[in-house]
Order: C-alpha cells, then structure tokens, then sequence
C-alpha cells in the first residue's frame, strides 16, 4: 500500500468507519536520519487517533534508534513492524518478507522495537507472511518469536513472498497460528467485502481482519466492515454519482495534504520546480482513477482524460461528463483489485537460505527512502 495510505487516504477511510488506518512503510534509516520525504509521510490529521506507523528495518539497533524516535517525540501511538513486504528492493537486502528466516535476527529486531516502545507505554505490533516460499515457511515459529519479544498482536497475510499478490490467501494458515498464540491474531488477504470478513473470522477464529487492496477505490468499504461486525446487514453499493463525490473528496484532501508549511516553502523556495500542491495533489491522484471506476462503463477516453488531471478545476469538468445515475456494477463485487501478479522469484541476500541462525546485519541493507 506503498503510495496509497497516506494522510489524505487515511482521512477518507477514517470519515467512512471506525478501524486502526497505518501510514505508509517508514524505513528505520531514513526516519532517523530525518529524511525530509520520510518526515512527510509520518504526517497524521490533527485529529487523528490512534496514529499508527509502519516501519520497515533489519538492523535491530536503527529500529531501537527509530522507535525511540517515535516514542520521545510523540511521533505515533503505535508501531506496526512490516515482515511481509516482497518486493525485490526490499527481500533483496533481507527485509521484509525474507528477514523471519534469520530467526535470531527477528526476534532481535522485534525485542529492539518493543523495549524501545515499552517506556511510553506504546504496543507493536508485527504484520508477516507464510514465508519466503513453500519450502521455507516461518509464521509460526516467527508469530511465536514476536509474542515472547512482548508484541501486541501479530497480523499474517496468508501468502509466501513468492507467490506475491497471486492465487487465494491461505486461511488455514492463519486458523493455525491463531490456534499456536495467546496473543491477538489478525488475517490479511482477499479481504474484498465485508462479508468476506465475518467469513475469515468465523474459518480461522482470528481476532479482527488487515485490510489491503480491497480497499482501492473503495474507501466505504469500512463503512461495510463497521456494519457487518456490528451484525447489521446494510452495505454500501454507491451509484458513480457518489462514487464521483468520493473521487474529488479524495482529491481535495490530497491536494491539502501536498501543501507545504511555511518552513518547507520557505527551503523549497527557488528550486527548479516552484510549489504547486494542487498539481501535485492530482498527479498523486491519478492512480486511484482506474480502481474507483473499476466496472462501471465509462469511455475510455474520458477515463485517459481523468488520469491526467493536473487541476481541480479539470477534475470538476471531468466528473460532470460521467452518468451519476449509473448503478454500482455488481459485478465487481468480490473481484481483486489492485496487483494480481504471478508468482516469481524471491530475491535474497547471498547465502541467506544456508544459516537461519546468523544475527549479521546483510551490508548495505539499511534503505535510505521510505515505501514499498
């Protein structure tokens, strides 16, 4: 969800339905050495509670540093460490989704965070996957790993790093390592509806769901999950009238999102590019295009035209063209959304399958940029 969670999505989200909305994934480096992006993508809403973060690290000291971070700056109430992200860049170096194979050197990891955190009272959580592959799975024992390091809850996405973002989510590994902790269990993958929630919760017995892609184009599916958790039938099925509304609501709240503070205006003023938040905001606004009107039947030189907005103005233009009677499509209901990749290689550091008991550090593994 690197790109997408940020301040202006989790504001969306948070106006549909109640639920814990993480940042986006904040390297342990680059918060510690302030990097100026990282800095920005750690902005929360003024109201907004609890302030959850997400980060990514593989060197258990730069993660106690950065907690630490977190904890004496008041940064977030909560740290969500990221084990499951598969994308090369980050397996490549032994982070994400790889680093649970070096046991040691996860359970040195996740006690870093926790006692950093623990002063200020400040739960961590761990989100994972089934493993680097089917031969080499590691959920369990990992789930076990984080709960004797003292975590708060353990999510798991029920998919290797080598099956990415294809096939169907394996629920019966979540059931499993529910049944293996005494501490909350959460389930992420193929989290489509609401009531493929109350599904996973009643086939695994886990304790709440981690929702994902699901949610592309979709903020009101929390509205859904809110209703359906508290027993109530309705769902949302918005017509591209609201779905219009929801579309240039969104671009607003990213357009304020990328409006600088006087201080940043202030160091940006007279690079080669001047401060222009509202293009910014549209441009980043671009991508959502294609999952909100996923189904509906719009040309597709109008969608072109959406997805190369640079103005608010032209949005408006743009979203009166479309049929605001025109029903939700049923049809996209419980469909996938966002990456369905196939499976594919797992990139890894030399010799990191031969010795699960190594605590070293991979050299360079530390990235200096946040996101996925």
């Amino acid at each position: 969800m690197a790109g997408i969670t940020n301040v202006a999505f989790r504001q969306l989200c948070r106006e549909q339905g109640g639920g814990l909305y993480v940042c986006e994934m904040i390297t342990t480096r680059a918060l510690v050495e302030r990097n100026p992006k990282t800095l920005r993508m750690i902005a929360f809403g003024a109201d907004e509670r609890p302030r959850s973060l997400q980060l990514y690290g593989v060197d258990p000291e730069v993660t106690a540093a950065a907690v630490r971070m977190v904890v004496d700056e008041g940064l977030a109430d909560h740290v969500d460490l990221n084990f499951g992200c598969p994308v090369p860049k980050v397996t490549r170096k032994g982070g994400g989704s790889a680093l649970p194979w070096r046991r040691r050197l996860f359970a040195r990891i996740v006690r870093a965070a926790v006692e950093a955190a623990a002063p200020a009272g400040v739960p961590v959580t761990v989100k994972m996957r089934k493993g680097i592959d089917d031969d080499h799975l590691t959920y369990v024992e990992a789930g076990l790993a984080a709960q004797d390091a003292g975590v708060a809850m353990v999510a798991l996405h029920g998919r290797t790093a080598a099956q990415r973002y294809s096939g169907t989510a394996d629920w019966d590994a979540i059931g499993t390592l529910k049944q293996a902790l005494d501490v909350p269990v959460l389930g992420n993958g193929d989290i489509w509806e609401a009531d493929d929630a109350l599904r996973m919760i009643a086939y695994t017995g886990a304790d709440g769901v981690v929702v994902g892609r699901g949610c592309l184009g979709r903020p009101w599916l929390f509205a859904d999950l809110a209703a359906a958790f508290a027993g109530r039938a309705e769902r949302r099925l918005p017509d591209l009238g609201e779905v219009a509304s929801t579309m240039r609501r969104h671009a607003e709240l990213l357009v304020a999102a990328f409006s600088p503070s006087e201080a940043e205006a202030a160091r940006r003023h007279g690079t080669s590019r001047p401060v222009d938040s509202e293009r910014d905001g549209c441009v980043d606004f671009r991508k959502h295009v294609a999952w909100y009107l996923k189904g509906f039947p719009v040309g597709s030189e109008l969608r072109r035209r959406l997805a190369m907005v640079t103005s608010l103005t032209e949005l408006d233009d743009l979203l009166g063209k479309l049929d605001p009677a025109e029903p939700f499509p049923a049809a996209a209901l419980g469909q996938p959304r966002g990456r369905t990749n196939s499976p594919g290689k797992v990139f890894l550091p030399d010799g990191w399958l031969a010795d699960r008991d190594s605590d070293e550090v991979p050299a360079g593994a530390e990235l200096a940029d946040s996101g996925g």
